[in-house]
């Protein structure tokens, strides 16, 4: 039987004040030195804003806004929310006016705190529209309009003396807006119940300590970055660096030598992408050592898999970790024992070679829906391939009738995660949840025999060829993405003859292969249609696509230079693709392949 530890977010963060006030929490940098904020400071802080957003009439039951990349600020005005029994609304800062727009009012947010005077002033615009939005708070820069500084939300609570608020395990603390493909984003209702449940059950099976450091990139704003990193570490007295940006995270884990690396395949793939790179470009005795240490490795694996070892293989080992591994690790900052991936499923020859590399990698997977975490590989427990077993208090459910094959079904997710439905969305609600409140994934996969359940695909992604043959894209697009030439990429073939791909090349590395060959970059249209370029872009994908059955396999493909980013649409902001935009964009395209 499975009891939480906290029934509620204000006890876990009671805890972690009082029992851990003089560890380090937030580390910045500035300057180009780390500043570390530590948790009595934190709790400081969190009193003031509390008392701050008293003072502007948040009450048990309001909602409080948010639009920010990960900062400190970001978790002092979620607890300090929490803390007065009120609801807080993440949004993100790559997100449009249209959506902000959408989400405060659909939320009531009576508070938006911002991370700019730019975004202050894009809200302005939209004030009209929002008659229940009564304050704008900027952490950064002057404020302007009717809005207020940071600061002065602080001065307004100099004299804190709220109290912090009981919430009951069935409060909402949390409304988490799923960025959604298609239509208007969903606003979830997370209780207090469904978040501190889940951070105690994760607890329960991944039992870390104070000693943990993370480097935090994945956004507080999305549930995986929210429960598994912020509030679960903090639970625990560990310490987050803040990353100054994606294209830092290399060198920011070499200074602040995390322990904990929580990151979505997208980053797992570049690291794996990045060292076969780096090696195939040193060549020589290098090279072959790394090969002979990856190859050590593997077989080692399939021995322990039969319950076998050889001392041989294990003296290997030793020696290849201390010349090629460890050199690698020390990249990474060198204390890197654990790497968490969700958000979608992790190739499983990058789970391998991060493993290979000396890094245990455990992968989970869940949704918002879920609170996120539904199941989890864990030390003592872990399949690779696999997402693990169902957490403390969570059951699994496979239903065969929803995926057209007998061998895999739906994922129907039970227990204390599950959300309190869709804000205002009864319709919604009715199709999700089972007569048992269960919850209706979306996903497909399979449970073994021993608990452990492999995801096979996304049932609205899935897809039927003219054949009659399913085809689930994504695995296949993230395998396409394994090729150092290839950056990302999207297939399709429903209802056709055979697969296509829309396929985006790495360009840089592309140009650095095409100077080699003698082949004029300047021009990346021209490049792109260069015959030699294609030639090679197919032998990437023939490459890639070893592994799949034949229909799977990508028969034409078309080049296009320009990434997919939030920026143009074509992902949400948890990096999904929307295939609806990508299609009416390059529809014509990709149907000129079946010509």
């Amino acid at each position: 039987m499975f009891t939480p530890k906290f029934k509620n977010l204000v006890e876990l963060y009671r805890s972690a004040v009082e029992t851990f006030a003089n560890n380090e929490l937030f580390g910045v940098k500035k300057d180009g030195q780390w500043v570390w904020m530590r948790y009595g400071e934190f709790g400081r802080q969190v009193d003031r804003a509390r008392a701050g957003l008293h003072a502007l009439s948040v009450h048990k039951g309001d909602r409080v806004a948010v639009i920010a990349n990960n900062r400190p600020e970001w978790a002092i005005g979620a607890y300090a929310t929490y803390t007065l029994g009120a609801a807080y609304v993440p949004m993100y800062e790559a997100q449009n006016d249209k959506e902000w727009q959408y989400i405060l009012k659909d939320s009531g947010a009576k508070v938006c705190i911002v991370s700019t005077t730019a975004i202050a002033d894009r809200l302005e615009k939209l004030r009209g529209e929002l008659p229940v939005l009564a304050h704008l708070v900027v952490m950064d820069g002057a404020a302007n309009g009717r809005a207020l500084t940071w600061n002065a939300l602080l001065e307004k609570g100099k004299d804190p003396s709220v109290p912090l608020a009981t919430p009951d395990g069935q409060d909402v603390a949390g409304f988490i807006y799923t960025s959604g493909t298609t239509g208007n984003p969903k606003g979830v209702l997370l209780s207090h119940s469904n978040l501190a449940s889940n951070v105690c059950a994760i607890e329960e099976v991944f039992p870390l300590d104070h000693t943990e450091r993370s480097l935090s990139f994945l956004p507080w704003a999305h549930s995986f970055g929210q429960v598994a990193e912020l509030h679960a570490l903090i639970a625990r007295g560990a310490s987050l660096a803040l990353a100054e940006s994606v294209d830092k995270i290399v060198p920011n884990l070499a200074e602040v030598r995390p322990t904990l690396l929580f990151s979505v395949p997208r980053i797992f793939n570049k690291i794996y992408e990045g060292v076969h790179r780096t090696v195939a470009e040193v060549g020589g005795l290098k090279k072959k050592l790394f090969d002979a240490a990856l190859r050590n490795a593997n077989r080692r694996r399939a021995l322990a898999a039969r319950g076998e070892r050889s001392g041989w293989m294990d003296l290997k080992h030793r020696i290849l970790d201390k010349l090629v591994f460890s050199k690698i690790r020390a990249r990474f900052g060198g204390q890197l024992k654990y790497a968490i991936s969700g958000g979608a499923a992790l190739s499983r020859d990058v789970a391998e070679f991060v493993d290979n590399l000396g890094i245990m990698v455990y992968e989970g997977y869940g949704l918002t829906e879920t609170s996120p975490i539904a199941t989890a590989n864990c030390p003592g427990a872990r399949k690779i391939g696999s997402v693990g077993k169902a957490i403390p208090g969570v059951r699994i459910e496979i239903d065969p009738s929803a995926s057209g094959d007998d061998k895999q079904g739906e994922i129907i997710v039970h227990g204390h995660n599950i959300m309190l439905g869709y804000h205002g969305l009864p319709e919604e609600n009715a199709k999700v949840f089972t007569k048992d409140r269960g919850f209706r994934t979306g996903d497909m996969g399979t449970l073994d025999a021993d608990g452990y359940l492999t995801i096979t695909g996304r049932i609205k992604e899935q897809y039927k060829l003219e054949n009659g043959k399913y085809v689930v894209p994504v695995p296949l697009e993230e395998q396409l993405k394994l090729s150092p030439f290839i950056t990302n990429a999207m297939v399709y073939g429903d209802n056709k003859p055979f697969n296509v791909a829309l396929i985006v090349p790495e360009m840089a590395i592309l140009k650095r292969w095409a100077d080699e060959q003698g082949i004029d970059a300047s021009d990346p249209k021209k490049l792109l249609g260069d015959a030699r370029v294609r030639t090679l872009i197919e032998q990437e994908v023939e490459k890639q696509s070893g592994e799949f059955k034949q229909f799977e396999k990508i028969k034409r493909f078309s080049l296009v230079p320009d990434d997919f980013t939030t920026d143009n649409d074509m992902l949400t902001p948890t990096m999904k693709l929307k295939r609806r935009v990508v299609m009416n964009r390059f529809g014509g395209e990709i149907q000129s392949l079946y010509a």
